[in-house]
């Protein structure tokens, strides 16, 4: 028990580097507070005082601002920045060396018993305001961005990023001539993101533009050999024909129209 107290102030210094001194941490930091009386709150769970631990709960979010299930298992090295908002649910399992950032959502989209809200592997963080939902899993080492909302397990060692979540990689790669000139044509800027984070739509649309980019080359080819070949207009046919009104049967140029003018 006092190893557990002890590994839970320690790993508070090393993912939150304002801390400065263990009574510091004892005294001041919530997500402490809340982690301290949720190991007391599951224990009773588990030995079915369901009421006062539900009541001791009630007390640890009044204090911490921190809502933690009695009934969620939580790892080793769990540590929680700041806390204000964070909600774990009932059936939700949080591995080892987990972080979770202020306004964290690990909640359910069921109001049938059973498993309910997430599993997250060991090494995730979850950044601030995020939403991680249902019965999924999140993989170890997983990254989710702030403000993501997560509906759909997650492979490991991934990032997820925006509403709703989706894969995001920094393996990214500068746009090519090409794609700028394509951009600029239709008038879309898709370079604002980030190359360390890349929106994952911009770089589908990336994708599209260098598509784009080839078809409007190959159209140009198909056009050049055409009129190689004598089979272009001129100006003054496309002048000719431009000059003819368009007749939709009701103008001068029907028949009916003529027969009343003659």
């Amino acid at each position: 028990m006092f190893n557990q107290l002890k590994e839970d102030i320690n790993i508070v210094f090393d993912r939150d580097p304002a801390a400065r001194s263990k009574i510091e941490v004892i005294m001041t930091y919530p997500g402490f507070h809340a982690l301290l009386l949720h190991r007391l709150n599951h224990w009773l769970w588990g030995v079915n005082l369901k009421f006062i631990s539900r009541f001791i709960a009630y007390f640890s979010r009044w204090l911490t601002g921190i809502e933690i299930h009695p009934g969620a298992v939580i790892g080793k090295r769990f540590f929680i920045d700041h806390g204000m908002g964070v909600v774990v649910g009932e059936t939700a399992v949080i591995g080892n060396d987990c972080t979770l950032y202020h306004g964290v959502t690990l909640g359910g989209t069921s109001w049938k018993k059973g498993k309910r809200h997430p599993t997250l592997g060991n090494g995730v963080v979850v950044g601030a305001g995020a939403k991680v939902l249902g019965p999924i899993e999140i993989g170890d080492n997983a990254r989710i961005g702030s403000n993501a909302v997560v509906v759909r397990s997650v492979s490991a060692d991934t990032t997820i990023v925006g509403i709703p979540g989706r894969v995001a990689t920094t393996d990214s790669v500068k746009p090519s001539p090409e794609q700028e000139e394509m951009a600029k044509k239709i008038g879309f800027d898709a370079y604002g993101a980030s190359q360390e984070l890349p929106d994952p739509v911009a770089v589908a649309i990336n994708s599209m533009l260098e598509h784009i980019h080839t078809m409007d080359k190959e159209m140009e080819r198909m056009c050049h050999e055409i009129k190689s070949l004598g089979g272009g207009m001129d100006d003054r046919s496309v002048e000719e024909i431009n000059s003819e009104p368009v007749d939709d049967g009701t103008g001068s140029t029907c028949p009916e129209a003529r027969a009343k003018e003659g």
